[in-house]
């Protein structure tokens, strides 16, 4: 799956965005997207957002000791239009608020402006199979992203 990412100069501006397209693997078929293909569009979202904070998981995950791992917790997903083979798609994430142990985003995908899937995702951070307060390392990364 071919991508890009990109961080906009002001988060406060507007969400993180992750540009793709939809390839025949990612579809049923009929040519439209099988529903499971948009879990994997808002992980690969999730994940370019943190990697532009400097929060990469290969990073995180080798810290000996201190390393942790982000876990799904709950997810609500909305889905409203379905995409279809070859489309151009852009996810769309940001932090809606920040727990001790846990980060609440909203995520979106959409078709140019329109709106396809709508998300709420809570994620947990986890280590050694447990979950753990946020680092302090991660919590001023994504404290310094203002809430859009």
């Amino acid at each position: 799956m071919r991508h890009k990412s990109e961080q906009p100069a002001s988060p406060a501006d507007e969400p993180h965005r992750f540009d793709l397209r939809v390839y025949y693997e990612d579809t049923d078929f009929s040519g439209v997207v099988y529903h499971a293909s948009y879990l994997r569009f808002l992980e690969r979202g999730r994940t370019e957002f943190l990697r532009a904070l400097g929060i990469g998981h290969r990073e995180i995950f080798e810290q000996g000791k201190d390393s942790y791992y982000f876990a799904v917790r709950a997810m609500a997903l909305d889905f409203r239009k379905a995409a279809l083979m070859d489309d151009k798609l852009s996810v769309e994430t940001r932090t809606d608020s920040i727990g001790g142990a846990s980060i609440e985003m909203g995520q979106k995908i959409l078709r140019g402006g329109e709106l396809l899937v709508g998300a709420k995702v809570k994620i947990a951070v986890v280590s050694a199979g447990k979950p753990i307060r946020l680092p302090a390392s991660l919590l001023d990364k994504l404290r310094a992203v203002p809430k859009t």
